[in-house]
């Protein structure tokens, strides 16, 4: 059992709304306080057993919430360190090249998504929709208070849907995620194409994209053969300036082992 689990037990949360931050924070030892933060977004002080986690109170509560629990997973797991986490810390997947902080911010952020969307409570859920878009994904985030990219991605991680979410900035891909189901040969472009409508929503002023759009798969893989299929995409604007595009494979084709076998060179 995950050490979330545990404390989701615990407090008997089945639904959602149950899911108080603060009072979890007090039942582990940790007092929340919102207020000015500087040279970080949030950070945990502590001993033996109690702590204090400062939170800034110039983000959204969305942010805020992810915020605790991320500093929760460092009480959980980094006891008796002081850490403060810069905006970049939280929520980035343990972007970048693997470094032992890095490592930490992940497992930080793994257990922040455990701790705020539960499997037992989340799954529910997001089973009563059958299609994975970004309507889907507000509606969910909206149910569980927290973001758009954490909602986003513990969908990709229940494989709600074969797809993917990629980050990309103006300097290139950022990070991305993938759901289990598929293969680890669809590995999304170092660059946003220029055919993909999300070009022009990350460097450009071209509205989101409000719409699902099809589009051939070599837009979004530079892998021999991809141009015979086609996927889904969908784009939003991530508030620090960069996109979140969400591919969805509905060609059962591009899952199976037919086509690693038939179509296994890069371009």
């Amino acid at each position: 059992m995950l050490v979330t689990d545990r404390v989701i037990d615990e407090l008997g949360i089945t639904e959602p709304h149950e899911i108080d931050i603060e009072a979890i924070a007090w039942h582990l030892g940790a007092k929340v306080k919102y207020c000015q933060v500087d040279g970080c977004e949030a950070c945990i002080l502590g001993g033996t057993d109690k702590a204090i986690i400062r939170v800034s109170d110039k983000v959204r509560r969305q942010r805020q919430r992810f915020s605790i629990g991320h500093e929760l997973g460092h009480w959980c797991h980094h006891r008796r360190r002081a850490l403060y986490c810069k905006p970049e810390d939280i929520g980035s997947l343990g972007a970048g090249k693997p470094t032992a902080r890095r490592t930490e911010e992940k497992v930080a952020d793994t257990y922040a998504s455990n701790l705020l969307m539960p499997w037992k409570v989340f799954k529910p859920v997001a089973k009563q929709f059958k299609s994975l878009n970004f309507d889907t994904v507000t509606q969910v985030a909206t149910a569980f208070e927290t973001s758009l990219t954490a909602t986003a991605i513990r969908l990709i991680d229940m494989d709600h849907t074969p797809a993917l979410l990629v980050s990309y900035g103006p300097k290139g891909r950022k990070w991305f995620a993938r759901s289990k189901s598929v293969p680890e040969r669809w590995f999304p472009r170092d660059e946003v194409h220029r055919d993909s409508p999300s070009f022009d929503v990350l460097y450009g002023k071209a509205p989101e994209s409000k719409m699902v759009r099809k589009i051939e798969a070599d837009t979004w893989f530079d892998r021999y053969g991809a141009d015979r299929y086609e996927i889904t995409e969908q784009t939003r604007r991530a508030p620090d300036g960069s996109i979140l595009t969400l591919l969805v494979i509905k060609d059962e084709a591009m899952l199976s082992d037919e086509d690693a076998r038939g179509w296994s060179g890069k371009r």
